[in-house]
């Protein structure tokens, strides 16, 4: 078969002719595919090259680095992944390529899989480590919030804070919880608590959502911030079943905000009845350990040879006296060796008689009494300071106290269930409203509800 020189094409010339074809298909240019990752290497200025296979073929691919540095997951051989690129031909080698611009797990989401990369790493560095969780106070004086100032994850936790324990001051750092300012936003409040040092518990968290609306939380700079804070923090994000990155660094995680609120703010009422037991055990130590000594005592005092120490000597000498004349008798002439011998021995008895030791046992007991006596009083009288000061502190935490200041609580008229709510009443329904010097009773004459509160 006869052909004319300009019929033949030299091999780039093919290759040229291959790439216009292919680069001018519309069907070509923005194509998703589907496939195995075999052949997976990192280049060290980031780009990625590997092999899109299937059963019964494959195609060489490539991610440059200003594409791939958006995943949240990092590739690897065997990976089913969903791809979205170009196809073109590399001149060079004269391979058709797939040059993809975004890539994300087939049949998982992108989210999930950052997550669980990200929660493996920082478990790995012992972010999640139970040795660097730090304890909440028992009793904080004032009580940190990083939350949004809208919706019901804010006030709840005011409400329960003011309900549990009025004393407790709250202050709120309002952020965005979702978005892409959100994570900024979380740090840069976690890290001025933790500077100006005025709090001391932190409460960072937000009500339910979807994963992309949680999804602030799960970024690993939220996650770090949370870590190095000095201040304890409380996780209270979403509901009971979410669960974020937050909540595994956090020191505490509560499945609510409400329930965060009830974690670092104990109840009044919990904390009298503990005071309360706390008295009535030293109250009845004190009671065992009088009745105790005063039995020691009374058992001491009771021996006969306390009650009449001088009976036994004098017993003793008596049985001394008639052996020693008995033995005189027997033998005054015979024994005369023996006599002076026993007389030594007599006299050396006298130097062991037992009534020195006795009157220093006497003396003893009478320090002894005296020692117990002023003891017992200085006990009585520091329990007694104790007792007062704990009476001042309650007294100072009175629900009463903080009513003076101006608070009062609403009754429903038909029993003592307080109104929470402008729900809670209609118009007509009467209340009584409670003071601290007194009561008033009262109609309703209607009921507005708060414009500015959404969820």
């Amino acid at each position: 078969m006869e052909h004319r020189d300009q019929d033949v094409l030299t091999i780039t010339a093919l290759v040229r002719r291959l790439t216009g074809v292919i680069e001018n298909a519309p069907d070509l240019s923005r194509v998703w595919v589907q496939g195995e990752i075999s052949n997976f290497k990192r280049h060290m200025r980031g780009h990625m090259y590997f092999t899109l296979k299937d059963d019964r073929t494959k195609v060489r691919a490539v991610m440059f680095a200003s594409h791939n540095r958006r995943l949240r997951f990092l590739p690897k051989d065997g990976d089913d992944v969903l791809v979205r690129g170009r196809m073109a031909v590399y001149e060079r080698d004269g391979q058709v390529q797939l040059y993809v611009t975004h890539m994300q797990p087939n049949g998982i989401g992108e989210r999930y899989v950052a997550f669980q990369q990200l929660k493996e790493k920082l478990e790995a560095e012992g972010l999640f480590s139970p040795d660097r969780k730090k304890p909440l106070p028992f009793l904080p004086r004032r009580v940190g919030v990083i939350t949004s100032p809208v919706g019901a994850a804010v006030r709840d936790i005011i409400t329960t804070i003011q309900r549990r324990s009025p004393v407790v001051d709250i202050l709120v750092h309002p952020v965005a919880v979702q978005g892409s300012e959100a994570p900024g936003e979380l740090v840069e409040a976690l890290d001025r608590m933790n500077r100006e040092g005025e709090v001391d518990v932190i409460i960072i968290g937000r009500g339910g959502g979807s994963l992309e609306e949680l999804w602030a939380f799960n970024e690993e700079t939220v996650a770090r911030a949370i870590h190095r804070s000095r201040i304890p923090v409380v996780s209270a994000v979403g509901h009971e079943t979410d669960t974020t990155i937050s909540d595994f660094v956090a020191d505490v995680r509560a499945p609510t905000p409400t329930a965060a609120a009830e974690l670092v703010a104990p109840g009044l009422q919990e904390l009298i009845s503990r005071l309360k037991g706390v008295r009535e055990r030293l109250f009845q130590a004190v009671r065992l350990k009088l009745r105790s000594e005063r039995d020691r005592w009374e058992r001491a005092n009771g021996r006969p040879v306390l009650k009449k120490p001088g009976a036994r000597v004098e017993v003793e000498a008596q049985k001394l006296d008639l052996l020693t004349q008995d033995l005189i008798g027997a033998g005054r002439e015979r024994f005369t060796p023996c006599r002076s011998r026993l007389e030594s021995r007599i006299y050396r008895l006298q130097g062991h008689r037992p009534s020195a030791r006795i009157r220093r046992l006497r003396e003893r007991l009478a320090e002894l009494t005296r020692q117990a006596g002023s003891g017992m009083e200085r006990r009585f009288r520091d329990e007694r300071t104790l007792l007062l000061k704990r009476l001042e502190h309650l007294d100072a935490l009175s629900p009463l106290k903080v009513m003076q200041r101006g608070y009062s609580l609403v009754y429903r008229f038909d029993g003592e269930k307080l109104v929470k709510s402008a729900n809670d009443v209609q118009p007509g329904d009467l209340i009584r409203i409670r003071l601290s010097d007194g009561r008033l009773k009262c109609q309703v004459w209607g009921t507005e509800g708060d414009s500015h509160v959404r969820e």
